[in-house]
């Protein structure tokens, strides 16, 4: 089976390490830090989307949301023969219909992916949905490849993405309301008395580590996460539900990420940080 990789950032190099044929790649990004990331994995570099998709069999689409659609068109423009190509952005149901139009014009077979967890350190044992026409070709494939958990949501385009984004409204809008609480309590001297508030009203939720945690998603992610909420705004809004918790979210993700900082490994360096900032 020949593996198409579109985008081979972080998810798709932790997918591809190990494979026994890891197959090729392309990413708009060209510089030595990426083809030296292909090459550690084993994968071939490919020069254009179309090159890395023409003869595949299995195609994995990994870009950021913002550019899920662009990606499956730009693939589109190589005969794709029957290809399975897995969308595996976090988008919209109505982004990944778009984006399948494309791919069955080409002559591919569009299937609708949602990864539903972080990619690390689970890697190819990270839960999947599968949905549409042929998804259950889409999950022999990918068992195939070595993803080891997989599940068929639905069988329309979309079934899957809808799942994804409507969590992304709790998981991202938690993260973003974590950011906004502890960095409040930090300005205004009272964070150790926030922490212990919480944690007697939620035992066992150990509200500095989840502040921790959610601080580094957002420092290192928030850029990527906050395109991810723009599709989540769509998805409500094209339900017809309302979507003003899903926008600030994205804006406060954004402002977070966008500033580059890095992630220092303590909540209190990280606030020393934005703080700063």
């Amino acid at each position: 089976m020949r593996i198409c990789w579109i985008g081979f950032g972080e998810a798709g190099a932790t997918f591809a390490t190990g494979l026994e044929s890891p197959g090729v790649a392309f990413d708009v990004r060209e510089d030595g830090a990426m083809r030296n990331a292909m090459a550690e994995a084993g994968v071939e570099y490919a020069a254009t989307s179309v090159d890395a998709a023409r003869g595949a069999d299995l195609i994995l689409s990994l870009v950021t949301a913002d550019q899920a659609l662009a990606a499956a068109t730009d693939a589109a423009r190589a005969p794709l023969a029957g290809a399975l190509y897995c969308d595996m952005n976090s988008v919209a149901p109505d982004t990944k219909r778009a984006a399948a139009e494309s791919i069955a014009a080409a002559g591919g077979r569009y299937v609708d992916v949602a990864v539903m967890a972080p990619v690390r350190p689970k890697g190819r044992a990270v839960p999947l949905l599968v949905s549409g026409p042929d998804a259950h070709a889409a999950a022999d494939a990918l068992e195939q490849a070595g993803f080891a958990s997989i599940e068929v949501a639905g069988e329309r385009i979309g079934d899957a993405s809808a799942v994804k984004m409507i969590r992304s409204v709790m998981v991202k809008g938690i993260e973003a309301l974590s950011a906004e609480c502890v960095l409040a309590a930090d300005a205004a001297g009272v964070l150790d008395r926030v922490i212990a508030s919480l944690d007697a009203s939620w035992p066992g939720a150990d509200w500095s580590r989840r502040f921790d945690y959610n601080l580094d998603r957002m420092l290192v992610h928030g850029s990527r996460r906050a395109a991810e909420m723009d599709e989540v705004a769509r998805t409500l809004d094209a339900l017809g539900t309302g979507s003003p918790m899903s926008r600030a979210t994205a804006q406060r993700q954004r402002e977070i990420g966008n500033r580059s900082l890095g992630a220092p490994a303590t909540l209190s360096a990280k606030l020393d940080t934005l703080r700063a900032a």
